[in-house]
């Protein structure tokens, strides 16, 4: 899979909530970093399942919709909308970018829209 298809597959279990199937593009050692500060916000396979698991257990009707998506080699930078996080009628927006090794997703920065 090139980098674009491994953030498809990850993006379209995402959707459907299968967290086994969203589980199968992320690495061992996967990194989540706040774009705004720098800090490691989540680190793991572990710690990514968890979370996710618990996020998907609590949306039932979460989707989220890619506005743009820029492919730059092993970097994918998505600008996506996302409703039904948590049971929340809000929509919110954010901006990814994720890194991609060996058909896995080994980084990922979030950009959150300033208020």
């Amino acid at each position: 899979m090139t980098p674009e298809q491994v953030v498809q597959k990850s993006m379209e279990s995402y959707n459907s909530r299968n967290i086994e199937e969203f589980m199968t593009v992320i690495d061992t050692n996967v990194t989540f970093y706040n774009f705004s500060d720098g800090n490691i916000t989540m680190k793991g396979a572990v710690a990514c399942m968890k979370f996710y698991s618990a996020l998907f257990d609590a949306s039932p009707d979460l989707n989220s919709t890619v506005l743009t998506r820029t492919v730059f080699g092993n970097k994918i930078i998505d600008h996506e909308y996302i409703v039904g996080r948590n049971g929340s009628k809000e929509a919110i927006e954010l901006v990814l970018i994720y890194e991609v090794e060996h058909e896995k997703i080994t980084k990922v920065t979030v950009i959150r829209k300033e208020s």
